[in-house]
């Protein structure tokens, strides 16, 4: 997306489009499955003066807003994206911690029909798949 469509989504959502806004929704664009640490030194590369709590509050005004998804892999810190509203997957490398999206298992949300959904309708199906990659399969063989 570009910034005419994030400023578009932002005023339909009835948020004001801040340059600081921007700024987080073009690093994650740019690096998605970016932790907030992540997130900080790429806004501050463009503009040094946000301070670090508004990059924070950006991230949680924009996932609540549904702008971004944050997702948190075992013994990571939360992870952010801008790909939304699809159920999409991610694979871990436990390896070197490399990380995919991996597309819905079924091909329509949610992408996996539980068992017993004790009564609820579910809306998502989060799954994380965890192997090593063929980069650290390659490095683990020589």
């Amino acid at each position: 997306m570009d910034h005419m469509d994030y400023s578009a989504q932002m005023r339909d959502l009835g948020l004001r489009v801040t340059r600081g806004r921007l700024a987080v929704l073009d690093a994650l664009e740019s690096h998605p499955h970016s932790s907030a640490e992540r997130v900080v030194i790429a806004v501050h590369q463009t503009l040094p003066e946000v301070s670090i709590q508004s990059v924070y509050n950006v991230l949680n005004d924009l996932t609540e807003q549904g702008m971004l998804r944050r997702f948190t892999p075992p013994y990571s810190a939360a992870l952010y994206e801008t790909r939304v509203n699809d159920n999409h997957h991610h694979a871990l490398c436990t390896s070197c911690g490399r990380i995919e999206d991996v597309e819905c298992a079924v091909g329509h949300a949610p992408c996996l029909t539980p068992s017993n959904s004790h009564g609820m309708e579910i809306q998502l199906a989060d799954v994380l798949y965890q192997g090593i990659c063929e980069d650290c399969r390659k490095t683990d063989a020589a």
